[in-house]
């Protein structure tokens, strides 16, 4: 009698296990999983304070009496847009971003221009130039009160006093124009590395191309060169904006606020600080942060028009 082995016949198809691969969803979330930190991480320090003094902005609450606080709904937005002083200091604020805006890009593509041409020591001076930028605002503008606008041994009236010239008390005579040359030149490096990056994109073949055909250089500059940098004019315009909007340190370091130069984040200083009124104080917060998205909307428009622009040439 012979034993018979018979071979494990093979489990039938259907009952074979099968591998699905991983949703779209799932190959997404695990994609955006080591971001999330990140994340937390922001919502927390910039979405929370923000939710909170919007919370506050609905109350009528003076931080003397913080037992007195009560819910008034929109009255604090309706004392603050019209409030004079407030108003004031909104004229103010477009008067001090509107002329640093336009000082910066002119005097930006000016140097932009100087840059971009081949020329011995170029590094250095680049670098120079772009020194101001970095400097901390605070000190930039504890530089131009005492350096160069003290009265009695800044570097403005020495130089006068060399030439024989008047020794003017350029803070009291005029205190805007004093903010907003420290300004100018502390964004000005910031312009002209926005337009000096637009220049190196240009199309070399075409300027050539212009060159064989007669065209001299300012003819160059009007017709090929602003139409190119005009993405970037734009763009340099719109995130100077939002950053001078918010500027409160050379306003405080330079005049205190003082002799017409209240800009909007100093009037927020004075209510919150200066007045204890924590309600009206978070109500002009929120309308310069809206007013800043804003201005920010249009500024990532922009960026996106110029990658899609970069990616087409590509």
């Amino acid at each position: 009698m012979t034993a018979t082995t018979t071979a494990p016949s093979a489990a039938p198809e259907h009952t074979r296990p099968t591998v699905r691969p991983p949703s779209n969803r799932l190959r997404a979330w695990a994609t955006r999983a080591p971001l999330l930190p990140a994340l937390i991480f922001m919502i927390v320090v910039t979405q929370l304070p923000f939710v909170a003094t919007l919370v506050i902005s609905f109350f009528d609450w003076n931080a003397l009496y913080p037992d007195a606080r009560s819910f008034t709904g929109f009255a604090n937005y309706g004392d603050v847009l019209g409030d004079p002083a407030l108003r004031k200091s909104v004229w103010t604020t477009i008067l001090l971003t509107v002329a640093v805006v336009l000082a910066s890009l002119v005097l930006g593509l000016a140097l932009a221009l100087l840059l971009d041409r081949k020329f011995k020591g170029r590094g250095v001076v680049r670098t120079l130039l772009i020194a101001p930028f970095l400097v901390v605002p605070v000190a930039a503008a504890l530089l131009w009160k005492h350096v160069l606008y003290n009265p009695e041994y800044g570097l403005l009236n020495g130089l006068l006093h060399y030439v024989g010239g008047p020794q003017p008390d350029w803070i009291s005579n005029t205190p805007l124009l004093a903010v907003e040359a420290s300004l100018v030149w502390q964004w000005t490096p910031f312009m002209m590395l926005i337009l000096l990056a637009g220049l190196q994109s240009r199309d070399q073949q075409q300027i050539e191309a212009a060159r064989v055909d007669g065209a001299g250089d300012w003819q160059i500059f009007i017709h090929l060169t602003l139409p190119h940098l005009r993405r970037y004019l734009e763009l340099g315009a719109l995130l100077g904006s939002i950053y001078i909007v918010q500027n409160f340190d050379a306003v405080f370091t330079i005049t205190s606020g003082g002799l017409g130069t209240a800009n909007l984040p100093y009037t927020v200083y004075q209510s919150f600080y200066q007045a204890h009124e924590n309600g009206l104080a978070s109500a002009a917060g929120v309308l310069v942060v809206i007013g800043s998205i804003i201005i920010a909307t249009f500024a990532l428009r922009v960026v996106s028009s110029l990658f899609r622009e970069e990616v087409g040439r590509a």
